[in-house]
């Protein structure tokens, strides 16, 4: 085993012929280092595998250069693409991403928020609901991804237009002919959101509108949730289901109740997640672009990280769109 130690900032500023706390500087990103003697530190900190100590930045008080990202549970999909979205932006800035599970350390009493916080991270993506009061400092930029019921008021927010998303899936039905849908729902701000456009496109479309569904919007809920709908409404065509994880809940109960999809049952999702394009699965959906969500909210970030002056805060809206693909067809005679 090798005893060598580790370079330090003594190391780096020795062979790049400056000071130690140029070389400082240069690590925590001052913009008062010329371009040359940046280039030789870096280069002199590659050549020697010096990695800079980041707890003792932050007990300096100097920027972490990390961006916090709050998740409700990392077995939901619905994160991949968004999560995909804040990395492609933040990475031209220099800036790193640091996940806190909401679920994982549900345990605790602390939120994984003030976790991040506590951190000194420059700035936290809400991607979650929260079942705690957060406290936003003033000087933490936090923009909220997706509709949250919990967040706190006053913060910048990035979503897919969940009401048009609802409407779509809605459409894409009776356009093929669908009378008899439930709507398999579940707890958070998006579901809230997709069950009120459902129940109102149902009943301006003549849908008499059937919503089943409690708790997490997981692929158990789908199931039951479904497995009800089908004992109690064994008239319904089509389901509806809050995200794919529930769709595809939903598809395991009609198969449990020996019926087809699509033949005898349409089943559509939302989210776009990557299992709904798997050819087991060709599940009908609907796209809420979560990737663009994802860059939205990491350059709104951004802005607000450089512009101490807290601007107003803003509320972007991005357009889902139907993929269609092999659960859903017009409903049998």
């Amino acid at each position: 085993m090798s005893n060598r130690r580790p370079p330090t900032i003594i190391d780096v500023a020795a062979l790049a012929g400056v000071s130690k706390s140029l070389v400082s500087m240069v690590m925590r990103d001052d913009p008062g280092v010329s371009d040359s003697r940046r280039a030789a530190v870096l280069a002199a900190a590659a050549s020697l595998g010096y990695r800079p100590n980041r707890a003792a930045a932050i007990l300096a008080g100097t920027r972490t250069r990390t961006i916090g990202v709050v998740v409700d549970d990392f077995r939901n999909p619905w994160y991949v693409p968004m999560l995909d979205g804040i990395r492609s932006t933040l990475a031209p800035h220099g800036l790193r991403l640091t996940l806190a599970d909401a679920v994982a350390n549900a345990h605790l009493d602390s939120s994984p928020f003030d976790d991040l916080v506590s951190l000194r991270v420059d700035g936290v993506i809400l991607g979650a609901e929260s079942s705690v009061d957060l406290l936003v400092p003033d000087d933490t930029p936090v923009v909220v991804a997706g509709e949250r019921a919990s967040a706190p008021p006053g913060l910048d927010v990035v979503a897919s237009d969940e009401a048009a998303g609802a409407r779509i899936a809605v459409d894409h039905l009776v356009e093929l002919g669908h009378r008899h849908i439930a709507h398999l729902t579940g707890a958070g701000g998006s579901a809230a959101a997709r069950r009120v456009s459902t129940v109102a496109r149902m009943t301006s479309s003549g849908v008499e509108p059937l919503v089943l569904g409690e708790g997490p919007t997981s692929e158990q809920t789908g199931f039951d949730a479904a497995r009800a709908a089908l004992a109690v409404h064994p008239s319904l065509t089509a389901l509806f289901a809050a995200n794919d994880v529930m769709a595809m809940g939903a598809i395991a109960a009609a198969r449990q109740a020996g019926l087809r999809v699509p033949e005898d049952l349409s089943v559509i999702g939302h989210d776009e997640t990557p299992l709904a394009a798997s050819p087991l699965l060709q599940l009908t959906t609907v796209d809420p672009h979560n990737d663009e969500v994802g860059r939205l909210a990491a350059a709104r970030l951004i802005t607000l990280i450089g512009d101490s002056s807290r601007p107003a805060p803003t509320r972007d809206l991005v357009t889902p769109t139907l993929v269609v693909r092999s659960t859903t067809a017009p409903p049998r005679a």
